[in-house]
């Protein structure tokens, strides 16, 4: 069991590139197929300039974004002709509005996304549109990759913050082509009281795991910070994990857009990659 499709997603030249590395080392591990979308963005926004010039903005604009995602499209080509991988790019120009539903219809055929981290001095709500479009329209497990990180794409120790939703059990099944021979932290924080498994939290999912090749312990910490992804990092470094796995979004985006929430706050803070799906 493995990944077979890989998917990744650029759009700005001067943006690092260690997930789009962290692909092509996935690809060369897995025997996978890598697939690169390169875009170029075209701001315009639909009637918000006056009449007459319309038209010429988004002519401009477009030839902009056409210019940037052929350069891109260049830039990653050069560096793919070294790979022996399987690989296509595919180029497109997109308007900032319509990332979210692009990206949704051309990554829904793969195993799994990879993509930056969403959040950062080189970030934007591009990348943020990609990472919900991948886990919310398109379905797929998204491995997200902080800037700077150059570690190995097999992980030998993963935490999975497990607390019993079904965004944390996608997020492990999903998981799975990862964990095979891997030491596996299920760490749960504060328990159910009333849960399915209050007499053995993390028990079966532990037996699971193991049945799987993972060699898994369970840890159940009492929460000692208003963060649950503090905690989770704190004991991933504390583990030496060099991956966490998590459900994503148990709230409303919304509701994590405005009021915080795991989700946006472990993809602000992880110095590892982060699995999530949803």
């Amino acid at each position: 069991m493995t990944y077979r499709s890989i998917t990744t997603f650029l759009h700005d030249p001067e943006a690092p590139m260690d997930a789009f590395e962290l692909a092509i080392a996935a690809s060369r591990e897995w025997g996978a197929h890598l697939h690169v979308i390169c875009v170029g963005i075209d701001p315009t926004e639909p009637g918000f300039y006056y009449a007459g010039a319309q038209a010429i903005t988004v002519d401009h604009n477009l030839n902009i974004a056409r210019e940037a995602a052929l350069a891109l499209e260049t830039r990653i080509r050069k560096r793919l002709e070294t790979e022996v991988i399987g690989w296509e790019v595919e180029v497109a120009t997109v308007m900032a509005g319509s990332v979210y539903d692009f990206l949704a219809e051309r990554a829904r055929i793969s195993d799994l996304m990879i993509l930056p981290t969403p959040y950062g001095e080189a970030r934007g709500y591009i990348d943020v549109a990609a990472v919900e479009a991948c886990l919310f329209a398109a379905s797929l497990p998204v491995l997200v990759v902080p800037d700077g990180y150059s570690g190995p794409i097999r992980p030998k120790r993963v935490l999975i913050g497990w607390n019993e939703t079904q965004q944390a059990l996608t997020a492990t099944h999903d998981a799975l082509p990862l964990l095979e021979g891997t030491d596996v932290d299920i760490t749960i924080i504060d328990p159910l009281q009333h849960g399915p498994d209050r007499s053995d939290p993390g028990g079966r999912l532990a037996q699971y795991l193991n049945r799987h090749g993972a060699k898994a312990e369970i840890s159940i910490l009492a929460k000692s910070q208003p963060g649950v992804a503090d905690m989770l990092c704190r004991r991933a470094d504390e583990r030496g994990c060099d991956m966490i796995v998590m459900g994503a979004y148990g709230h409303s985006r919304w509701r994590e857009s405005i009021m915080g929430g795991a989700t946006r706050h472990m993809l602000e803070i992880a110095n590892m990659p982060v699995l999530m799906a949803h």
